[in-house]
């Protein structure tokens, strides 16, 4: 028996979908309270504003996206070489996946530059803790440098997330897995 979804998940369903696929600026709160169906009280029982949605729609994504790091520690927990082999491929996975838009965190950013708006928190925090999990992971596998490895990472990573989106027709997700790999081969030898 599937448990029925309430209001506030109809909500976060519908402005996850809305907000990734056009943008959260462009997308107003009467729209989401149509694709919702739930009525305009009951969207503002469960997020006082828009702001708070978004907050919402970013911690989903957090979630979602620290999983990697959960299950490489799960299917290699004594091999952090192959942890890092394994965010690797589920890292590049992301920008494959039909209907792809970009990160959810960078487009957050770019539309939300002002660091006082209450998206910044969770998109700093979701940086933060990439780099850090990379970190933790390169430091268990004997890098050289463990500081540099995440922080070039990161890097690449970021770039090739935006890659992905400018280039949905030509993009190569191999081109980002073999420099990823070239970075990890560089500093554990």
């Amino acid at each position: 028996m599937k448990k029925k979804e309430t209001a506030k998940e109809r909500i976060l369903r519908a402005a996850t979908d809305l907000f990734y696929r056009e943008g959260v600026r462009a997308v107003g709160i009467d729209r989401i309270i149509e694709e919702s169906g739930v009525a305009k009280a009951s969207f503002y029982r469960n997020f006082a504003t828009k702001d708070d949605l978004v907050v919402a729609y970013l911690e989903q994504f957090y979630h979602l996206f620290m999983k990697p790091f959960v299950e490489a520690e799960e299917r290699y927990p004594e091999a952090p070489v192959e942890q890092l082999h394994y965010l690797v491929e589920c890292l590049g996975a992301r920008m494959e996946k039909p209907g792809y838009r970009g990160c959810p965190f960078l487009n957050a950013a770019v539309e939300f530059p002002d660091i006082s708006h209450p998206s910044h928190e969770p998109v700093v925090m979701y940086h933060r803790e990439m780099r850090h999990n990379l970190l933790l992971i390169a430091e268990r596998a004997g890098a050289r440098e463990p500081e540099t490895l995440s922080a070039q990472f990161m890097m690449l990573f970021n770039g090739a997330l935006m890659s992905a989106y400018l280039e949905r027709d030509s993009y190569n997700p191999d081109n980002f897995r073999s420099a990823a790999k070239l970075l990890i081969k560089q500093q554990i030898s």
